[in-house]
């Protein structure tokens, strides 16, 4: 027999997003049994604690000390969590040219003007 749990299993970079969504949900900082209520109660307590703890050494949120536990607080969206993913393969590598030369060889059109439009916006160009 097959545990319904297991077919319903999320990814690490999905629990972390669904985390991040429920926390810039939220009217200020919130504990983690509060993120993990929003949730809607399925993940343990200690499985949300571990992924407010992976997003904090990632930048993606901070947290405060109130009393005997914290409370988190979103510094990041999903899009500054996926910048900080790609900075981290890049770092990995030893060709960083190599790696950044095949990845904009790969974009599309629409991708690759996006990207030269905010290459020519944060250098200053067409700035008088």
């Amino acid at each position: 027999m097959t545990d319904q749990r297991q077919s319903r299993r999320r990814g690490q970079g999905e629990l972390e997003a669904l985390v991040l969504s429920v926390l810039r949900e939220a009217d200020e900082s919130a504990t983690a049994g509060w993120v993990q209520e929003r949730l809607g109660g399925d993940l343990a307590y200690t499985t949300v604690i571990t992924i407010l703890t992976r997003l904090l050494a990632k930048g993606a949120v901070t947290r405060e000390r109130v009393g005997r536990s914290f409370v988190w607080t979103s510094a990041s969206d999903e899009a500054g969590l996926a910048a900080h993913k790609m900075r981290k393969v890049l770092d990995a590598e030893s060709d960083r040219q190599a790696v950044l030369a095949s990845f904009v060889t790969g974009l599309g059109p629409d991708d690759e003007r996006l990207l030269r439009e905010l290459l020519r916006r944060t250098r200053g160009e067409g700035e008088d």
